[in-house]
C-alpha cells in the first residue's frame, strides 16, 4: 500500500517533467558513438521482466519483428531514428504509462501553444510578441500543412493511452523544435516558419526561433463563468472551492494532487462549509487533472460522503476531458461509483480499465527514460475508450473566444 502511494505521488512531478524536458540533444547525433545494441537489449529484457503484461494489446511475435528490425539495422540509422523508432515501438504497447522519455538536457520549444477545439489547432498561448495570433488556427509548419503535420507527430508523440490523449498529446509536442525537425517537418533545428489563419480568414506567417525555457511573457485565452470566482491565494493553486453564486452549489477545482494529510484537512473543510451552509450540489472540476496518487483522491470521496445536506441522488457532477488521464481517469470514475456522480464533458484521455501505476528504468548509454505499468486497474465492468460522459459536451470555439466556459455554463444551468 505505502509503494503504490508514493509510487503515485512521483507520478504527476514524473508526468509533467516527461512531457515538458522530451525529446532533447539527442535528436543531433551524438560526438561520442552510443551502444545501441546493448541499449535495446536492456530496453527489451526489463519491459519484459518489469511490465505487468507487457504484450497485453501487442503480439509478441509483432513487438520482436519491430524490435529486431531496429536490432539489425543499427549500423544505418542515426541517433534520432533509432529515438523515432523506439518511440514508436513503445507506442505499441498501448498503454499511456508505457513510454520513451528522453530528459538529459532541456528541450526547445517554440513559444506557443495548440488545442483541438472544433476540428481546428487553435493558439490558446503565445509570446506576447505575437500576441496578435491568440485564437488564431494553426495551418501549416514551413509549408507542410497541419494534416501532415499532425499526422506525422501523433506516431511518435508518448504517453498515449487511447484516441483522445492522443490528440493531446499530438498538441503538446507539435512545439518542439527536435521533435519537428527529427520527422522532416521543419528546415532547420530550432527555427521555422508558421502559417495561421485568423478570425478574419487572413494569413499570418512568423518565424519563430525555439527557446530553451519559457523566458518569453507570454498571454493565453481563458475560459470560465461569472458565478465561478477563485478564491484569493487558495493554498493549493491546483485544489480549492468555492461557493457557486446564486445556488446551493460548490464548485471544486481538482487539477492535481497535494500531501495525503493535506487532503484530509481540505476534505474535512469542504464537508464543514458544505453542512454550514446546508449545500446540495458538488462539482468536481477534472478536466485538467493529469494524474497523480489515487488514493489521495478516494480521501476526498470519503470527506464528501460525510454531508448529509447534498443531494446525493441527482446532485453531484464531476467534470473530464481528453485531457483527464491517469490517476484523474481512476479518481473520475470511483466518484461516479461512490459518490453517485453524473459525468459531464470529453471522455477522458486515459481508460478506466487498464494499465497503470508507473516506474521506470534509464538505458546506461543513451540515457533514455523508459516508463512502464506495474499494475491493472479495473474501474469499469467493460472496456472502453476512456470513461464515456453521462453527458457528452464539447468545448465551443465561439463561446471560447468570449472567454465562456460553456460546459460549466450547461451544469450551473441545471442546478437553477
Amino acid at each position: 500500500m505505502n509503494s503504490q502511494i508514493n509510487s503515485y505521488k512521483k507520478h504527476i512531478v514524473y508526468t509533467l517533467l516527461l512531457l515538458i524536458s522530451t525529446l532533447n540533444v539527442l535528436f543531433a547525433q551524438t560526438p561520442n558513438k552510443i551502444d545501441w545494441k546493448k541499449d535495446l537489449e536492456i530496453y527489451k529484457a526489463s519491459l519484459e521482466e518489469k511490465h505487468i503484461n507487457l504484450y497485453h494489446s501487442v503480439t509478441k511475435e509483432e513487438f520482436l519483428k519491430e524490435w529486431n528490425s531496429i536490432y539489425n539495422n543499427l549500423n544505418s540509422l542515426s541517433d534520432a531514428e533509432i529515438v523515432l523508432k523506439l518511440m514508436r515501438l513503445t507506442r505499441r504497447v498501448q498503454d499511456g504509462h508505457t513510454s520513451v522519455s528522453l530528459r538529459n538536457m532541456p528541450t526547445h520549444r517554440y513559444p506557443f501553444e495548440v488545442e483541438y477545439i472544433g476540428n481546428k489547432w487553435h493558439v490558446v498561448k503565445i509570446s506576447n510578441e505575437h500576441k496578435s495570433v491568440l485564437n488564431s488556427s494553426l495551418i501549416a509548419i514551413d509549408d507542410v500543412p497541419i494534416k501532415e503535420v499532425s499526422t506525422k507527430v501523433s506516431e511518435v508523440a508518448q504517453f498515449v493511452e487511447n484516441k483522445y490523449s492522443q490528440v493531446v498529446r499530438t498538441g503538446s509536442y507539435m512545439n518542439i523544435s527536435e521533435v519537428l525537425y527529427a520527422l522532416n517537418i521543419t528546415n532547420k533545428k530550432q527555427e521555422a516558419t508558421f502559417t495561421f489563419i485568423d478570425a478574419n480568414n487572413q494569413k499570418i506567417k512568423i518565424t519563430l526561433n525555439a527557446l530553451e525555457a519559457d523566458t518569453s511573457n507570454f498571454v493565453h485565452q481563458t475560459i470560465g463563468v461569472p458565478e465561478i470566482t477563485k478564491p484569493n491565494n487558495p493554498k493549493f493553486p491546483y485544489l480549492w472551492f468555492t461557493p457557486i453564486k446564486n445556488t446551493q452549489a460548490i464548485y471544486i477545482n481538482f487539477e492535481s494532487y497535494p500531501p495525503f494529510t493535506a487532503m484530509q484537512n481540505f476534505g474535512e473543510t469542504v464537508v464543514k462549509y458544505i453542512s454550514q451552509h446546508q449545500i446540495k450540489n458538488v462539482i468536481i472540476d477534472m478536466r485538467n487533472n493529469g494524474g497523480g496518487d489515487l488514493y489521495v483522491g478516494i480521501v476526498l470521496a470519503y470527506a464528501l460522503n460525510l454531508a448529509d445536506s447534498v443531494d446525493w441522488e441527482n446532485g453531484v457532477f464531476v467534470l473530464t476531458s481528453n485531457k483527464t488521464f491517469s490517476a484523474g481517469t481512476s479518481n473520475a470514475a470511483l466518484f461516479q461509483q461512490l459518490l453517485n456522480a453524473k459525468v459531464v464533458g470529453q471522455p477522458t484521455g486515459s481508460n478506466p480499465t487498464g494499465y497503470q501505476d508507473m516506474d521506470e528504468f534509464t538505458l546506461p548509454n543513451s540515457k533514455l527514460v523508459i516508463t512502464y505499468s506495474k499494475r491493472k486497474f479495473n474501474l469499469s465492468n467493460t472496456i472502453t475508450q476512456g470513461i464515456q460522459p453521462d453527458v457528452q459536451l464539447n468545448y465551443n470555439w465561439n463561446d471560447y473566444l468570449e472567454g465562456k466556459d460553456n460546459i460549466l455554463q450547461w451544469i450551473i444551468k441545471q442546478l437553477k
